[in-house]
């Protein structure tokens, strides 16, 4: 059950290589180190299912990889995004193509972000425990236990596949899935740009000198977590990160007195590196400084039309037996109504024909929603003026 020759994985991977699918799991760590630990791969195909050891140093996974990569094979994930990184780092391109069972659970209407033992339970009824969920799949020997529940999961998620690619082919949303999963395996979404990580901070108040220092330590602390293979935050944490870049000391005795910088790994060695950053942030150009973090401010007014564009996302959900998250969120719907005539995934794609058109239309009164015991409606009325220019709040 458990592959650690490579003659067994060509074997294998032979085999699959003839079907039209793969169903794919993996097992991983991540809480200690900055990459996930591969520790269990698992494929499937009708009655060929095989747990994958890639900690075994002698195993050329070479075969898999090939095997990831086969334009004939649609490689099944449920919730990949994750184990597509993994696979990302490992082979420098992205398996293709692949099918997400949970975005194509949401556009056959089986709710926001299904758990893989609810998709199972609705779609196969079967009653998966998830008591190995938290086991440690980097010691060895695995057990038999072990192997058994995750050869499971991969197996159930073949019929769970082949269940929604049925529901999808009726109901004509091949397209939909086809133009998520462009998105899903986009590279520029797994690889990391240090000087880029500063985004991810929750700094608020900081103006672009202030931003500028912040994008230099926070690019240090990436490019230090990434050698290391450690948690970002086990390097420097936000908050320190923060203080630095508001204070922006020029001294080590300065720094020393930064929020959490005693806990800095080699923070002797480390704070001649921050000071080297935030000088580096001091001497950038403000015109290549960052801006602040961009901040939808809607008035009342405008926050009434979110309300009612999130009327219309949930009649048109309903029609259509869809889940509303996979359509928009209230950010999309901010984003719209704040700029109704600029670039937005709402105005593209499937999105646009179910509910991007009909948004505009609403805003421009040409649409109207009205609702009585029977239920909310929506209903076309004549065209308005066009409206004076929008007040924003200060």
């Amino acid at each position: 059950m458990l592959i650690t020759r490579t003659d067994e994985l060509k074997k294998i991977c032979a085999v699959l290589a003839r079907r039209p699918y793969v169903a794919v799991d993996t097992e991983f760590v991540g809480e200690n180190s900055y990459w996930p630990r591969l520790c269990l791969i698992q494929v499937a195909h009708g009655d060929q299912a095989a747990a994958i050891d890639p900690l075994d140093k002698d195993l050329d996974m070479g075969p898999l990889f090939e095997l990831m990569a086969a334009r004939e094979v649609v490689k099944v994930f449920h919730s990949g995004s994750q184990d597509l990184a993994i696979f990302f780092r490992l082979m420098r391109r992205m398996p293709a193509p692949v099918f997400d069972t949970q975005v194509a659970a949401m556009a056959c209407g089986l709710g926001d972000s299904i758990s893989y033992a609810n998709l199972v339970a609705a779609l196969v009824g079967v009653d998966i425990r998830k008591k190995m969920q938290v086991t440690n799949w980097a010691h060895r020997p695995l057990t038999r236990a072990q192997l058994d529940y995750s050869l499971g999961d991969v197996s159930h998620l073949c019929d769970a596949y082949e269940v929604l690619a049925a529901k999808l082919k009726s109901l004509a949303r091949e397209s939909w899935i086809e133009e998520e999963m462009n998105r899903l395996t986009d590279e520029t979404r797994i690889e990391t740009d240090p000087s880029e990580s500063w985004r991810r901070i929750n700094i608020r108040g900081a103006d672009r000198r202030t931003l500028a220092v912040l994008r230099e330590v926070a690019a240090w602390r990436e490019r230090c977590a990434i050698s290391l293979n450690i948690p970002r935050n086990r390097v420097a944490r936000d908050e320190t990160l923060i203080d630095v870049s508001f204070r922006k000391p020029r001294a080590a005795a300065d720094l020393e007195k930064a929020r959490g910088f005693s806990s800095v790994p080699g923070n002797g060695v480390a704070a001649t590196e921050i000071l080297a950053a935030i000088e580096r942030g001091l001497a950038a150009p403000v015109t290549d400084a960052p801006r602040p973090h961009a901040r939808i401010e809607l008035t009342d007014g405008l926050q009434a039309q979110v309300s009612l564009l999130q009327t219309l996302l949930r009649v048109r959900a309903e029609e259509h037996g869809i889940a509303q998250r996979l359509i928009a969120t209230r950010l999309d719907l901010e984003a719209l109504v704040d700029a109704p005539e600029g670039e937005h995934r709402l105005l593209a794609g499937w999105r646009r024909d179910l509910f991007g058109e009909d948004a505009l239309k609403l805003l421009r009164g040409e649409l109207a929603i009205t609702g009585d015991a029977a239920g909310t409606r929506i209903v076309a009325t004549r065209p308005v003026a066009a409206r004076p220019a929008r007040p924003r709040a200060s």
